[in-house]
């Protein structure tokens, strides 16, 4: 009796923030939001068929808890948690739980960065060693005699190493800026070093990212975290933005666990990043960064420029050497407009977000979940608000018609297949309840077949690929080709 009075206690707890949600916005929104909620969808779409419904493709992958902020003419619409924030404490994610953004955090970094520029106290394409004191970057035969500029770190174009970084469980020992930059213990990341010659091609690097930290923090003689929150959180009013030095024991109880693509937890509540400026310690709501979206788009129209000038902001999302690599964004074109966008990935933790450069739109995203969601449900999910929104050009799907292939057919396409003979990697394929199952044994779970003819078949997790099983002389199922946009091969029966 207890058990079931705690889960009804519960089951109240979720279904009350639910109504809450609902009750404070307009009906027109709520429909909205409802179409956004039950309209996801992939790079295919079939005929006939409606979207995915955002809960029952949380529980798909696995994900305990999301959050979801949504801008409509420079305006938060909506805003609203879905699942848990922690599992085992039974803590629902809501508006104000807070998540890691991961590399969300560099278009943060880089905003705070520009305001330099724009102070006058920085140039951008000057050599970073004119403005480092505490350390200086190591320049070798490497870079070909080039100097490593603001606007390459900025741009990911510097030819700089370390991709990302992995945290710190708790009661680890933390590495201070200079021990991860020159890789020594106690960092767990190797040195940040050359590759290749700076401003010849893009290479993404969190290890230039927090070589621009260490820099803004010797040009304004300020700890990181204070300079961003007195240049950026504060004149936006982003009152729940933190990096982790800066939570309090009571904001500490409102942060999400961490979880793997499974549900499972990381080992420890989250994992704990010393590197600031690269986004890894942030912590901060869907609202938030609606806020920091909101005011970039203001600004581009000369109606708020509470940080940067429009002049600025354009410089910053120019693309620097690859078509969409600009100085903390990523900008893409859909259909007739520009929309500028950054993800991130964390232990345990997953963001996106895309806006619009004209016109004052916008999603952003979060979760506490690990690598799987963030290929697919934070795609989903903008899918859907671009299509219920009407942002023309921006969801272009590929229209399939399914079909029911009988079980004679099916039955023989059951059995073990491998890409190589040399290969430990193999396909098993099953049916179950009556439908087809593709295990892939380096996929942690199955993916259902669906067939657009007696042989052809597709995955909506696989993206472009068009799979065809292929017969012998004798007529018997041998293997299958999978024909992809940069190749074609086959994977054999055994």
């Amino acid at each position: 009796m207890k058990v079931f009075n705690v889960f009804f206690a519960l089951m109240i707890t979720l279904i009350t923030a639910d109504a809450q949600t609902l009750k404070q916005y307009p009906t027109e929104v709520k429909k909205r939001m409802n179409k956004v909620e039950n309209n996801l969808g992939g790079w295919v779409k079939i005929q006939d068929s409606t979207g995915w419904n955002i809960r029952a493709r949380m529980a798909y992958y696995h994900i305990n808890g999301l959050s979801i902020a949504i801008i409509n003419n420079y305006k938060i619409e909506w805003v609203k948690g879905y699942g848990w924030a922690d599992t085992a404490l039974k803590i629902p994610v809501t508006s104000a739980t807070l998540f890691q953004p991961a590399s969300v955090g560099k278009s943060i970094h880089a905003v705070g960065t520009m305001k330099l520029v724009q102070d006058g106290k920085l140039d951008l394409n000057r050599d970073i060693n004119d403005y480092l004191k505490r350390w200086k970057f190591p320049y070798d035969s490497i870079s070909q005699g080039k100097k490593i500029t603001t606007l390459q770190l900025l741009s990911h174009t510097a030819g700089l190493s370390v991709h990302g970084f992995d945290g710190y469980k708790w009661g680890q020992p933390l590495p201070n800026i200079i021990q991860i930059l020159d890789g020594r213990p106690p960092a767990n990341s190797p040195a940040v070093r050359s590759l290749f010659e700076p401003g010849t091609k893009f290479e993404y690097s969190g290890g230039g990212y927090t070589i621009s930290g260490l820099m803004d923090e010797d040009i304004t003689g300020q700890p990181y975290a204070d300079y961003m929150a007195k240049t950026v959180f504060n004149p936006l009013a982003m009152t729940n933005t933190f990096y982790y030095s800066q939570l309090t024991a009571k904001q500490k109880t409102n942060l999400a666990t961490a979880y793997r693509s499974d549900g499972k937890d990381i080992g420890c509540k989250y994992h704990i990043y010393p590197e600031d400026a690269c986004g890894a310690s942030l912590w901060t709501t869907p609202t938030d960064l609606a806020k920091f979206i909101i005011e970039l788009q203001l600004s581009l129209e000369n109606k708020s420029n509470k940080i940067l000038s429009a002049a600025t902001i354009r410089q910053m999302f120019s693309p620097q050497v690859g078509k969409d690599n600009a100085a903390g964004f990523f900008i893409e074109q859909k259909g007739n407009d520009k929309y500028f966008h950054h993800d991130g990935l964390n232990e345990g933790f997953v963001a996106d977000y895309y806006a619009s450069v004209k016109d004052g739109n916008g999603v952003v995203i979060m979760a506490n979940t690990d690598l799987a969601a963030y290929i697919d449900i934070t795609e989903e999910i903008t899918n859907s608000v671009a299509t219920v929104y009407g942002w023309k050009g921006f969801y272009t799907p590929v229209l399939k018609k399914e079909i029911n292939v009988p079980d004679s057919i099916t039955n023989k396409y059951c059995g073990k297949y491998k890409f190589r003979d040399d290969s430990e990697q193999s396909v098993t394929i099953f049916k179950k309840n009556g439908k087809l199952w593709f295990h892939d044994s380096s996929s942690p779970s199955p993916w259902l077949m669906h067939f657009s003819s007696n042989t052809d078949f597709f995955f909506y997790e696989v993206v472009f690929n068009i799979h065809s099983f292929t017969t012998n002389a004798k007529g018997t199922i041998d293997g299958f080709m999978i024909k992809a946009p940069d190749g074609s091969f086959k994977v054999k029966k055994i």
